[in-house]
């Protein structure tokens, strides 16, 4: 019997109802820039601006979701993730209601700040971090869990969404929707929310030391070419999912079977996230990264070799299964490299390169596609990026090995 094994757990039924809590509430969090996804016409026709100022919006919110997670991850260091959670379920509400207001410095700045900077920063990537303390045996399996909650979001909103802009206009719907993120948000973090478990002795507790070497580097080294192969493998995952509905349309396939291969896709990820945080909890986060990418980089390939429907569904499902868990892993080896006290900054730092990643890849494809004319091309730079990836993460993975006490 292995001594991880041997050891006590702080695993426990509040372990379980703490993850649950997290995935709700970050499936709520995630449909705030889903709001303008869907209303992003009638909010340009009412702007009067085109669509590119809700777009921006967009782009703001997920970009302020990365910087704000470092500075929540540290404030709730500080004084807690519950206060933190409710200032990210109020700041929510007060940012779609800012946004709600009709003007184009409302919007940028209500979806931005609000929703992205202080909302989802303060519920998305400090909970990762928050909730991989209350776990040491199955921490991938929790963790894979949380990051289901935006497929929830993506399978539920939605049609939500439209179905409230077309009953009450945009602006009724995001100070409705605000409302209900704010209530439920704000309820659960006051009634389930507590302080982390203190890691017990041992390799699944985490207790890594600090400013010792992380394999064979410096720490802040390590975590430097973790957070750049985050960044190297999200680029290539945002295209397809932010492209595939007008790759459909410029091969003749209507946008509404395109929106269903969507569908399709985020069904796959979803279904193999908990696949993926099961196997990281054998081979640890490290190789399931490596495996993910290889699963991406198959995807990819996918996608240039079939230009028909069928064909077309099979791989969005098959890419779907393939990088489903690979962010999760990425917070399973940074929680294991790294001792538990820094987990609170480095997993948010994590997430803003992989959200760095992901906005520079839908624009990437954006503006390739706008230089040549078709994805193709696109597709190619993405795979680039992720063989670039696994050649980093190889790196990684022969110096894990050389260095395999130093995993924490």
């Amino acid at each position: 019997m292995s001594i991880a094994a041997a050891a006590p757990s702080i695993e426990t039924r509040s372990s379980w109802i703490i993850a649950c809590t997290a995935t709700a509430m970050l499936a709520l969090a995630a449909g705030g820039p889903m709001l303008v996804v869907i209303g992003l016409v009638p909010i340009a026709e009412s702007l009067g601006t085109g669509r590119s100022v809700p777009a921006l919006a967009s782009s703001l919110a997920y970009l302020g979701s990365g910087l704000g997670g470092v500075f929540c991850g540290l404030l709730a260091a500080r004084i807690g993730q519950r206060a933190v959670a409710v200032l990210g379920g109020t700041s929510i509400f007060l940012g779609l209601a800012l946004a709600s207001m009709g003007q184009s410095w409302s919007l940028l700045a209500g979806i931005g700040l609000g929703v992205g900077l202080l909302g989802n920063g303060a519920l998305f990537p400090p909970m990762f971090a928050y909730v991989s303390m209350w776990f040491d045996r199955r921490r991938g399996t929790a963790l894979a869990l949380v990051s289901s909650g935006q497929y929830v979001a993506g399978f539920l909103w939605p049609f939500v969404f439209e179905r409230a802009i077309a009953g009450a206009g945009w602006q009724r719907a995001m100070i409705g929707y605000g409302l209900l993120v704010a209530i439920s948000v704000v309820t659960l973090a006051l009634l389930v929310l507590r302080p982390a478990p203190v890691p017990l002795s041992g390799l699944s507790g985490g207790q890594a030391l600090r400013g010792r070497p992380v394999l064979g580097m410096a720490p802040n080294a390590a975590m430097g070419w973790i957070a750049l192969c985050s960044f190297l493998c999200c680029v290539p995952m945002a295209m397809p999912a932010a492209h595939l509905v007008a790759f459909c349309g410029d091969l003749g396939i209507s946008a509404s079977r395109g929106a269903a291969m969507l569908s399709v896709l985020l069904a796959a990820a979803f279904v193999a996230r908990q696949f993926w945080g099961w196997l990281s909890d054998r081979i640890g986060g490290l190789w399931t990264v490596f495996l993910g990418g290889v699963a991406q980089v198959g995807g990819m390939l996918g996608f240039l070799a079939t230009q028909d429907e069928a064909g077309l569904f099979f791989v969005s499902a098959a890419y779907g299964l393939g990088f489903g868990g690979i962010v999760p892993a990425y917070v399973m080896a940074v929680r294991s490299l790294f001792p538990a006290l820094e987990a609170n900054w480095r997993v948010p730092l994590m997430f803003l390169a992989s959200l760095s990643g992901m906005a520079f890849g839908a624009w990437l494809a954006g503006a390739i596609y706008d230089r040549v004319g078709f994805y193709a091309a696109a597709w190619w730079v993405g795979i680039a990026f992720n063989l670039v990836q696994l050649a980093i993460m190889a790196v990684l993975l022969r110096r894990q090995a050389r260095f395999p006490a130093e995993v924490g």
